[in-house]
């Protein structure tokens, strides 16, 4: 769920399978070629900088390739067919990387080797186990960012509210705070929008809601399914009208006209004033640019009637090597972005949504989470964010990739999760229940569907 303004203007050439960086031209048969997902202008040209001390320090030159996250499904298998893999991709969210995993794309053996390397007990165990199939490493966890509820703390103060942390503290403030231009609450309703299916997934987890169950059956259709796409589709009574996507829904908030809305941690630089091209609007904001951060709460993990206890949607983003990749100039670039000559520097491209994985190196092992927290984020103006949210707040943000639920990881399920990337069931019935399609029939329609998939991989 990050907001992206592509690097560069023709990152995917599907017709003729011509894979570009942003600088134009295939790549020479002697450099690395990189694709990274952080593809916003300033993320890519700090990567370059990073890539130039490498290509400094070994004489390996790099040729980076901005991706863009919607694209990706599409431009891989593309890639693949043409047998035009890259030789490392970084910043790949788990989906993805357990896509790669299904179609035998992954050098499983070469992220075993780095994360060996590096030292297993300097990662998140948690991190690793979801990064694993069975024995295999499928890639090298790098960095995550949480999912989130941001409220108006002073709204639900005057209306006497306590924090949105439950189905039904969510529903009630979104009922009473839903009055004339503000609406109750705001999130991605869009099909074509990726953070459709992880906002809708944030409040599955939270209702104990599984894609599939322990016996590996799918269950979207489960009554504690049901009731989700039933509260989604209250939630709408009190959302703008009309589709919304991972734009529409921040700007709404920003511009005061939304009394929550359903996020990830990226959005806590943008809150705080710090980038140009996405400030809060709100009236309050034009005397004060730092009202909306100071009056917003977080929530991270929710509580749904039917789950035992709370839980939190997180992403979880690696770096892995294709099958068939430079192999051991894959591997030492991947060590030294993980290393401490470029990892400070990487988790810094956006630290509000790199939230470090690998907490340390043997002898320091807080080394790099400690340096997590100072490093400066936002774009246009730079301020560490405990400069912004208070010591709660971090530490909440800090500690959250030990918390991070998934659906599927955690049923051995991960291959099958990747394989609906594409399809993206989930975002559709969610779309479909906005649009007036009951809430039963849309969770059966996406449990069908899945089961076509889960079938289709046998």
């Amino acid at each position: 769920m990050r907001t992206r303004t592509a690097a560069c203007g023709a990152a995917v050439l599907l017709a003729a399978s011509l894979l570009t960086g942003c600088s134009g031209g295939p790549a020479e048969d002697d450099e690395l070629v990189v694709w990274s997902l952080e593809n916003q202008t300033d993320r890519v040209q700090a990567t370059e900088r990073i890539a130039a001390r490498f290509t400094a320090a070994t004489g390996i030159r790099v040729k980076l390739v901005a991706v863009d996250e919607n694209q990706f499904s599409q431009l891989v298998m593309s890639a693949a067919a043409a047998d035009r893999m890259p030789d490392v991709i970084g910043a790949l969210p788990l989906t993805a990387t357990w896509q790669l995993a299904g179609n035998d794309l992954l050098d499983t053996a070469a992220a075993r080797e780095v994360v060996d390397a590096l030292g297993p007990p300097t990662f998140s165990e948690h991190a690793l186990r979801l990064t694993r199939d069975g024995d295999r490493q499928l890639a090298v966890p790098s960095d995550g960012w949480a999912q989130i509820l941001v409220y108006r703390k002073d709204l639900f103060a005057a209306a006497g509210l306590g924090p949105p942390d439950s189905y039904d503290a969510i529903l009630a403030a979104a009922k009473a705070l839903n009055r004339g231009a503000q609406a109750g609450i705001t999130m991605s309703t869009s099909a074509a929008d990726g953070a459709t299916g992880q906002a809708f997934e944030a409040l599955a987890l939270a209702n104990g809601c599984a894609l599939v169950g322990q016996d590996a059956q799918v269950s979207l259709d489960s009554p504690a399914c049901r009731e989700t796409f039933r509260f989604v589709r209250q939630l709408a009574d009190y959302a703008p009208p009309g589709s919304q996507d991972i734009d529409s829904s921040r700007a709404t908030y920003f511009a005061g006209r939304a009394a929550m809305v359903v996020w990830s941690s990226y959005l806590l630089d943008e809150l705080g004033g710090l980038r140009d091209d996405a400030v809060p609007s709100c009236p309050e904001c034009r005397a004060d640019p730092g009202f909306l951060a100071r009056v917003s709460g977080v929530v991270g993990a929710i509580k749904g009637p039917a789950a035992a206890e709370p839980a939190q949607f997180g992403e979880l983003t690696s770096w892995t090597m294709p099958v068939g990749a430079k192999r051991e100039q894959a591997k030492r670039f991947v060590e030294f972005m993980m290393g401490e000559q470029a990892y400070p520097d990487w988790i810094g491209l956006a630290p509000e949504g790199k939230i470090p994985v690998r907490t340390g190196v043997p002898g320091d092992p807080r080394r790099f989470s400690t340096a997590w927290q100072r490093l400066p984020a936002g774009v246009d103006t730079r301020r560490p964010l405990s400069e912004i949210y208070p010591e709660d707040t971090m530490r909440a943000l800090r500690e959250s990739p030990e918390k991070f639920r998934r659906w599927g990881f955690e049923q051995g399920q991960g291959v099958l999760v990747g394989a609906t990337l594409g399809e993206a069931p989930v975002p559709k019935a969610v779309a479909a229940v906005l649009s007036g399609t009951e809430p039963d029939d849309a969770a059966e329609e996406a449990a069908a569907d899945v089961r076509a998939i889960q079938t289709s991989l046998r």
